[in-house]
């Protein structure tokens, strides 16, 4: 009898067992996945290309910086080659700028990056002036900060500067009307290590922890004396009406939403011909107008739907009562 018992209880336990081992397999095998692993790559790229502005031996020097990041809310990190020319005199100093670089700007700050100033005098590739904390600050650089050194930390090779902002100069036209920055007016250059490749920044997407509402439009100019009135008359090949409508409602809804100087993009088609599409734009200025084709946006939506169009006619209107016009825009 007690035998049998010991069976019982003995048959139990593993099925237990057995009942926790199963419940366990529900669990993701994280070996099975759509993602492949490339080992251990720094991958948290691009980062902003800027531009380290210091005094070396009396003397300023130039040199591109890619590995840059922020520690807290007041202060910033540069990673530096212990190698670089331009470490010895920040040590010296515990001073240093940074400039961000601009499309303006790149082809300088490549050069800047590509020789040594330890040969090469670079102080006068870029127009500069002293900063109040005694730093080179590059004129041409839509936003500079000048910075003090706090600490510096030291790995293989590198010497990564710890540093507190001083001073932050900013171009007028990377402000908004309350005298912030703009940052989709600012649009620094972006630099991806692992090809060595320029990036542009991309269109604001969204607010953050605000991405269920809808995104807010920006403020809008007045309309100027060289303001534009236009129709846009396009025809689109059958076969691409669908696409082309995705190019021109993406671009119609960034160009709203994020320039100042596009006041109307409200596009219209006929109903017994869907591939005949009109177009009413206002600009606030030529400028505005100017901006706005030359915008990443834009360029996406034209070199996207070449091949969609058939035919193209722009015509600018006179508005017969300019009292009439439409202000949608946001003071």
């Amino acid at each position: 009898m007690m035998k049998t018992i010991l069976s019982i209880l003995t048959l139990f336990v593993m099925l237990s067992c057995s009942t926790a081992v199963k419940e366990n397999t529900d669990q993701p095998n994280i070996t099975e996945m759509n993602k492949k692993n490339i080992g251990n790559l720094l991958a948290l790229y691009p980062k902003p290309m800027t531009v380290v502005g210091a005094q070396v031996e009396g003397k300023v020097n130039w040199l591109v910086v890619g590995h840059t990041g922020i520690i807290g809310h007041d202060r910033i990190l540069l990673s530096m080659s212990k190698q670089h020319y331009t470490n010895q005199g920040i040590r010296k100093s515990k001073k240093l700028s940074i400039n961000l670089v601009s499309r303006e700007i790149l082809s300088k700050a490549d050069y800047v990056g590509s020789v040594s100033g330890a040969a090469v005098d670079k102080s006068n590739v870029f127009a500069y002036h002293i900063g109040e904390n005694g730093t080179p600050v590059i004129d041409e650089s839509p936003l500079t900060m000048e910075c003090n050194v706090v600490d510096i930390y030291e790995t293989d090779g590198f010497d990564n500067f710890i540093c507190t902002v001083v001073n932050t100069y900013a171009a007028p036209d990377v402000l908004d009307s309350t005298g912030k920055l703009d940052y989709t007016q600012l649009k620094p250059v972006l630099f991806a290590f692992p090809t060595y490749s320029y990036l542009a920044t991309g269109e604001i997407i969204g607010k953050c922890l605000n991405l269920d509402k809808q995104p807010a439009m920006c403020a809008k100019l007045p309309m100027a004396t060289d303001g534009i009135v236009r129709l846009s008359k396009i025809e689109v090949w059958p076969e691409y009406l669908e696409e082309y409508m995705k190019y021109a409602t993406e671009v119609g809804e960034v160009s709203l939403r994020t320039e100042p100087g596009v006041l109307t993009m409200y596009a219209v088609r006929e109903k017994e011909n869907p591939g005949m599409i009109t177009i009413l734009e206002t600009y606030a200025s030529k400028a505005a107008y100017e901006s706005h084709i030359a915008s990443e946006h834009f360029q996406k939506y034209k070199q996207g739907t070449l091949h969609m169009v058939k035919s193209l006619v722009l015509s600018d209107q006179t508005p017969l009562n300019p009292a009439n016009c439409l202000n949608n825009f946001i003071q």
